[in-house]
């Protein structure tokens, strides 16, 4: 079997799962990882055969897919904002979205008048807010908190492997008091509700951490009530809080945190239109 009936093979193996066009996408990532080729290399190499080994692996990789693992998590890697993350079941796997909202964060630091010189980045998961922050912005100190033993330890991991110096607290933010002020906080807390999860795909709800992703019906938004207290006694004055937030409760969001006493409260959309983000100022 050579590349091109591989690429067919894989296509009508998962399309009845994922739809043709994603199975195609995930069969360009399988060989990128096994091989390390480019779909132009691909393209030019597509009558030659792997080698048992490489076969092996895409054999591997194949049945993982059929069960709905996430190809992340199979692959045991994810690309965020150009860089590398080691990802497990105890992380969420990294979403474009947050890259949306990491652009943003750098902008605002870049352009603001008031030097930026300390970032909280709380419930970081797999580190790729706190760690993208850092690659881009060297001279920041930068603090990454986490309720999640195994979390932080993947986070340290990659820090470690993007070359990257980070503090790392393990503490429940709800409860958590501390004597530091930081000129940025930010979070992409879990919000989503009781209700939205029967929307969700499968694969997310059976292979990804329910504690970084689900909050109550009752009380949807009680991380983002937690983390504003918390920030009106850790922000340093004018310092700013980044939030990623529930599509369907932006509106809500925002007048928590005008009720808190926050200001300049701006809500953004995503590239899909969706409301996504919510920066204010202490």
């Amino acid at each position: 079997m050579n590349f091109k009936q591989l690429e067919l093979y894989f296509i009508s193996e998962l399309s009845s799962l994922y739809g043709e066009e994603e199975a195609k996408q995930l069969f360009y990532l399988v060989v990128e990882h096994v091989c390390g080729w480019n779909r132009g290399k691909l393209l030019t190499c597509s009558t030659e055969s792997p080698d048992p080994g490489q076969m092996t692996a895409y054999e591997s990789i194949l049945v993982g897919l059929r069960q709905g693992r996430p190809v992340q998590h199979i692959l045991a890697e994810a690309w965020f904002y150009g860089l590398k993350f080691k990802v497990s079941g105890a992380v969420l796997i990294p979403r474009p979205e947050t890259e949306e909202l990491i652009e943003w964060i750098l902008e605002t630091v870049n352009q603001t008048e008031d030097q930026v010189s300390s970032i909280l980045d709380i419930g970081t998961g797999s580190g790729c807010i706190a760690i993208t922050l850092k690659k881009n912005l060297e001279n920041l100190a930068v603090t990454a908190l986490d309720v999640s033993a195994d979390a932080l330890q993947i986070a340290r991991e990659n820090a470690m492997n993007n070359e990257v110096a980070l503090n790392f607290i393990q503490t429940d933010i709800l409860t958590y008091s501390s004597p530091i002020k930081y000129d940025l906080i930010v979070s992409n807390p879990p919000y989503i509700t009781e209700t939205e999860r029967a929307e969700m795909h499968q694969n997310v709800l059976q292979f990804e951490p329910h504690l970084a992703l689900f909050v109550s019906n009752e009380n949807p938004l009680v991380f983002y009530k937690g983390i504003a207290d918390f920030a009106l006694l850790n922000l340093q004055p004018k310092g700013k809080l980044f939030f990623e937030i529930n599509e369907y409760l932006g509106q809500e969001t925002v007048d928590m945190l005008k009720d808190k006493g926050f200001i300049n409260i701006v809500l953004k959309k995503d590239m899909q239109g969706k409301d996504r983000m919510i920066s204010c100022t202490l």
